[in-house]
């Protein structure tokens, strides 16, 4: 997407504070034209939804007491929106695996910056963020997963400390994931670990 193409980005949330401050932050998002809508009630979704196709739908999870994503999806199926937790509260990581993205409040400007432009980059190639590492950098994040450190993954790998902490960097450059909490999430979504992997390394 052009950087002058305007970006219909919706936030669906049903604080006001929240949801005009992200606004206004993404209002002050560089390079990136947006033009936000804001969507108080779950009633008011259905109907913009109804009526528009958004880029971008920046929604709670909690929103109107639970947000059932696959739902909303099998309802707007044809439409090519990203969809975008805003993360306000303690939740279970297994109600953000739907989503495409996720942003925290605590999220700085850049954060929130890098996480739109990641979701545009991948717009047209879903899964491109998995065909872009390449098959050593997929080994290390099944190690990472495991709980395993630095210098064992180089022992297992057959690396230097070194040449680990430098895939780890790239990794987390191409991901836009910064801890391993982050990476089990995206290797259990693109099944490159089983839960029992991760059970039988705790």
């Amino acid at each position: 997407m052009s950087s002058n193409s305007p970006l219909k980005i919706a936030v669906a949330e049903t604080s006001v504070i929240i949801r005009s401050g992200l606004v206004a932050v993404l209002k002050r998002l560089p390079n990136l034209n947006i033009h936000p809508v804001e969507i108080a009630t779950p009633e008011l979704l259905q109907s913009y939804i109804h009526l528009h196709t958004p880029d971008i739908l920046i929604i709670n999870p909690t929103f109107g007491g639970w947000f059932d994503l696959p739902s909303f999806k099998e309802g707007n199926e044809k439409s090519a929106t990203k969809y975008l937790a805003l993360v306000c509260s303690v939740i279970d990581s297994n109600q953000l695996k739907e989503y495409d993205e996720q942003i925290s409040i605590c999220d700085d400007q850049e954060i929130i910056g890098t996480k739109i432009n990641h979701l545009l980059c991948t717009e047209d190639s879903e899964g491109s963020e998995q065909e872009a590492l390449s098959q050593r950098e997929k080994e290390i994040i099944t190690c990472v997963v495991k709980g395993m450190t630095n210098k064992a993954i180089a022992d297992e790998l057959f690396l230097s400390i070194h040449t680990v902490i430098t895939h780890r960097r790239n990794i987390a450059r191409k991901l836009q994931i910064h801890s391993p909490a982050g990476l089990t999430i995206y290797a259990i979504v693109n099944k490159l670990v089983e839960l029992q992997d991760i059970k039988d390394a705790l």
